[in-house]
């Protein structure tokens, strides 16, 4: 098998001082849904929500932090880290409690902006999939990108991060719950336990084999894969057994 090819890391900004590193952070963009409020914010919301409590700083991706400042009853923010296009009034941030991180490179998008700019031994990314499409692929591409950040993304259903190359990932979930795996680059699988079709020896590459819509069939579910790029893809109440499992905890 012809090894998975490593993304290069992005063009970083000169003279940007790294902001401290974190116990955890979720990275919050919840501004393009492209749905009106009174249907995404709910959802998102309870996204942001779950993840806060997990966590131990809260980082808006520019725009996303209009949204989330909209939101009561949530953490207060740490930072806001963005090219600033879209957040609505930068001055209002600029000078406030929350550390303002203007970044104008233009070869990232602002959560890969949050992702480099900052250290944390996990991050979870909430509202950055669903809506737009190709915003959805934008942040699988960053998180395959930054592979060496640790990331869990949740959506408005589901809850997703790719599978630590070379080691198990053992997740507890519910037994007949979906478990689907989507190979960002070429994998093949080393390991497989719980599942109702095994995956261990399969070869998995974009555009050849894909595992959608496997179930679980124990409490338990174990997979390995001998490379970076395998996202694999659980229903939304496994995000703290999947966030411990990601985290190596």
């Amino acid at each position: 098998m012809t090894p998975a090819r490593r993304l290069g890391n992005p063009t970083r900004c000169r003279g940007t001082a790294r902001l401290p590193q974190y116990r955890a952070a979720v990275a919050v963009d919840i501004a393009n849904a492209g749905e009106p409020p009174r249907r995404t914010i709910p959802p998102r919301r309870q996204a942001v929500a779950a993840a806060a409590r997990r966590t131990g700083a809260v980082v808006a991706a520019d725009g996303g932090v209009d949204s989330y400042d909209a939101l009561s009853g949530l953490p207060p923010l740490r930072a806001v880290i963005g090219d600033m296009d879209s957040i609505q009034d930068p001055g209002a941030w600029r000078h406030g409690p929350a550390r303002f991180v203007h970044l104008a490179e233009q070869n990232s998008t602002d959560f890969e902006k949050c992702l480099y700019a900052t250290e944390a031994p996990l991050y979870i990314g909430a509202g950055f999939t669903g809506g737009r499409v190709d915003h959805s692929l934008a942040a699988l591409h960053a998180i395959l990108r930054h592979d060496d950040k640790r990331v869990v993304l949740i959506g408005t259903g589901e809850v997703m991060a790719l599978a630590p190359p070379e080691r198990v990932l053992r997740v507890a979930v519910t037994p007949g719950s979906t478990v689907s795996i989507y190979p960002l680059l070429a994998v093949r699988g080393t390991r497989s336990r719980g599942l109702a079709w095994p995956v261990e020896g399969l070869e998995f590459a974009p555009g050849l084999q894909s595992g959608t819509s496997n179930q679980a069939t124990d409490q338990t579910v174990e997979v390995a894969f001998d490379g970076p790029g395998a996202l694999v893809i659980l229903e939304r109440r496994a995000l703290a057994s999947l966030a411990r499992a990601i985290a190596g905890d």
